[in-house]
């Protein structure tokens, strides 16, 4: 039997979170279909084929998948999964809204958020905001995982060239829900969840006004900004930067928090981050419990010395190229 992995795509290439479900759907060891859904998946599907053990790439095109919706394409879904004994997602929003519908209907229990495949039916996941690791066992007969991208390495093209097939969409019967529109903010900074280094604030910050700072280091860095949950309470900035177990999950290479004190909901979404660098005057908090270096202090008095001294060793870098 094969494994069949749901890729997420911009109609032009896979998401990253789809190139790290890659990644662990190769742990298997077992041929891997590839099902793309979408109104034009040529050009996203030549890429896909390019991978160790993908052995077929199963487009589903209609002009009703142009904008992904869960209703719209479970159906296919359903005549999909008779074929396979396992099915993947990313732990994405795409995923999220996709496999625990096509669970139901199965009626097989979904696994969440795996973070490591330990056999052909044991599976690790997070519980209690990260704080403590569950081995699953599942015997059902048709096992559904999301896998959290950044447990696992981005999957690499090689020199594989998989079968592109077309599979027939199948409609659903009676009303579903429907794309409406899709508001997209847009930003010169690096994608949140895709950054090699994130810069967040909290609310030590006490205001929107004074996180301007904090934007000031991110340019000067050049990477991406993120939240606690507080901030983003507080106005600070919006939704979309929150990091946390119930905002965006990141690893970057460097992670720097300031005015964060490390709630355990904050702590669980970033605390896979390659090196953690915390500011924050409160010896006791939390977040150096998980930070590589700590700095002590009001952070409106380090802050400044820090986008100096990043200013400076820039300036000094460009000299010597």
């Amino acid at each position: 039997m094969a494994l069949l992995l749901i890729a997420e795509h911009t109609q032009n290439t896979l998401t990253p979170g789809t190139l790290a479900t890659l990644t662990a759907a190769q742990s298997f060891s077992m041929p891997i279909h590839m099902v793309l859904f979408g109104k034009d998946c040529q050009k996203v599907a030549e890429k896909a084929r390019s991978f160790k053990n993908v052995k077929k790439v199963l487009k589903v095109e209609n002009p009703l998948l142009e904008h992904m919706v869960a209703e719209v394409a479970t159906p296919t879904l359903m005549e999909l999964a008779k074929d396979y004994d396992y099915i993947l997602a990313s732990s994405s929003t795409y995923g999220k809204n996709l496999l625990p519908r096509l669970a139901a209907l199965l009626n097989v229990a979904q696994i969440s958020d795996v973070v490591e495949i330990q056999g052909k039916d044991i599976f690790l996941r997070p519980i209690y905001a990260g704080n403590a690791l569950a081995m699953v066992k599942s015997e059902d007969a048709i096992k559904i995982l999301t896998i959290r991208a950044t447990a696992f390495e981005k999957a690499l093209p090689d020199l594989s060239k998989a079968a592109i097939e077309t599979y027939a969409f199948k409609p659903p019967m009676g009303a579903v829900s429907t794309f409406v529109k899709m508001e997209e903010s847009r930003s010169e900074r690096p994608e949140l969840t895709a950054a090699s280094t994130v810069v967040s604030g909290g609310r030590g910050f006490q205001s929107k006004e004074k996180f301007a700072l904090l934007e000031e280091l991110a340019d000067v860095l050049g990477a991406a900004i993120g939240a606690s949950r507080a901030a983003v309470d507080a106005g600070f900035v919006p939704n979309d930067f929150q990091v946390g177990q119930t905002g965006k999950i990141v690893a970057p290479d460097l992670y720097i928090a300031i005015g964060i004190s490390g709630a355990i909901q904050h702590l669980a979404g970033m605390k896979d981050s390659k090196v953690i660098v915390a500011i924050n005057k409160d010896p006791e908090a939390p977040i150096f419990q998980v930070a590589d270096y700590g700095l002590v202090g009001d952070l409106f008095v380090l802050l400044p010395e820090l986008i100096t001294k990043a200013k400076e060793i820039l300036r000094r870098n460009k000299e010597k190229q």
